[in-house]
């Protein structure tokens, strides 16, 4: 029963285990859906998602197996755009959180307020505003936006006293997904995991140390003695080497969103970033524009930037074949006489951890297939994404 739910769940990136789907069977054969659809939705959530960040997945799935199912709780476009009120917004919920303060915890029947629903659903045929019995906004109504009765099904709008049984008709959890492109704050959190913290940096003594200080006055016969220590700094050195230009182009605000973030996580010991196109050869360019003249030699950083930096290579790794293996595959500029396989292998030699990150990830037969296949069997690669960006600072950070 359901089988193209299973197959469509599968389809929308679900891990949904046979072990799962046979449980989700036998609720439906001890009834617990209770011949609704919103039961339906709930049980079979409950049972076959493992996490919140596969929420937006299952609604998606879900909304393409049932859209076209009929429910008495089914809302029009008419009745949506009577309920359409974001100009009011802002001065309704300020008085919203002003009342909220005042009103006392009650008890709802939730099955009455559902079936009362479904009436006024069936005998409405126009908009409503300020009432008490219609669906509508800003007044006394179980149901619709704005309003000031707690407990019923909140219809369009945002939320006010967050009390509704249900919000029809929005994507509630997509911003919950782990492999949604990230934004600026997320590389930002991202960025914070890779922290060691160490206290031998030589560096002066300007914290309390509480628990020497406790000893020291203890020792001293109650006189208070002050003991400083050197603070706990991030030890650690990171640095960034982006891909520009090409086919990156259309990631360049991804880009500048990892470069400004990287910048201002001013916790690190040192931070470098320099840029390439396509493949690292014997130059690294200062400016994502990667014009001839202003860059830095390879060896040179290779000489002055210790093995102890992590590093994060930023790059769809959509190059020819000849961009990766032959001795004259640079386009941009000199390549030292050796190919871009080579210099990966001599990043790879030189720096204890290194990851890539990729914004795209070829799928199928792209024609760049064979290069990030290559790519991949030197550096981890991860797709450049909350999830993937996690996975990476995790295995930067190891002990391994």
């Amino acid at each position: 029963m359901f089988s193209k739910f299973f197959y469509t769940l599968k389809e929308k990136g679900l891990d949904v285990s046979l072990g799962e789907w046979l449980d989700f069977q036998e609720a439906l054969d001890k009834g617990l859906c209770e011949s609704s659809l919103t039961q339906f939705y709930y049980v079979a959530r409950m049972i076959l998602v493992k996490s919140e960040t596969e929420f937006d997945k299952f609604d998606m799935a879900f909304e393409a197996c049932f859209k076209g199912v009929k429910t008495e709780t089914e809302v029009g476009k008419n009745m949506l755009r009577w309920l359409d009120k974001s100009d009011m917004m802002e001065l309704a919920h300020e008085e919203a959180r002003n009342h909220l303060n005042q009103i006392e915890e009650i008890q709802v029947d939730k099955d009455e307020v559902e079936q009362t629903f479904k009436q006024r659903l069936k005998d409405q045929n126009e908009e409503h505003n300020g009432g008490s019995f219609w669906i509508g906004t800003m007044g006394k109504t179980s149901f619709g936006n704005m309003g000031g009765n707690v407990g019923g099904v909140r219809v369009g709008g945002m939320t006010g006293y967050q009390s509704a049984f249900s919000v029809i008709g929005a994507r509630k959890y997509k911003d919950f997904r782990d492999d949604k492109v990230i934004d600026n704050r997320q590389f930002q959190m991202a960025l914070r995991r890779l922290r060691q913290f160490s206290t031998k940096l030589d560096i002066p003594k300007t914290e309390l140390d509480i628990d020497a200080t406790i000893d020291k006055t203890c020792n001293n016969g109650g006189y208070l003695q002050i003991e400083m220590m050197k603070p706990r700094k991030n030890a650690v050195k990171l640095m960034l080497l982006m891909d520009s230009g090409g086919t990156m182009i259309p990631y360049t605000r991804l880009m500048n969103d990892l470069f400004q973030s990287v910048n201002k996580s001013n916790h690190f010991k040192d931070v470098k970033v320099y840029y390439f196109h396509n493949c690292i050869y014997s130059k690294l360019y200062k400016t994502p524009e990667c014009e001839n003249g202003d860059w830095i030699d390879t060896e040179w950083l290779f000489r002055n930037a210790d093995s102890d930096y992590k590093v994060i290579i930023v790059g769809d790794a959509a190059m020819a074949p000849e961009e990766l293996y032959s001795t004259t595959g640079n386009y941009r500029g000199p390549n030292g006489g050796l190919s871009g396989y080579e210099w990966l292998h001599l990043v790879k030699r030189h720096y204890k951890k290194v990851v890539w990150m990729n914004p795209k990830m070829a799928s199928g037969r792209a024609p760049w297939r064979e290069a990030e296949t290559a790519v991949k069997e030197i550096f981890p690669m991860y797709k450049l994404t909350v999830k993937g960006l996690n996975e990476a600072m995790v295995n930067l950070i190891a002990n391994k």
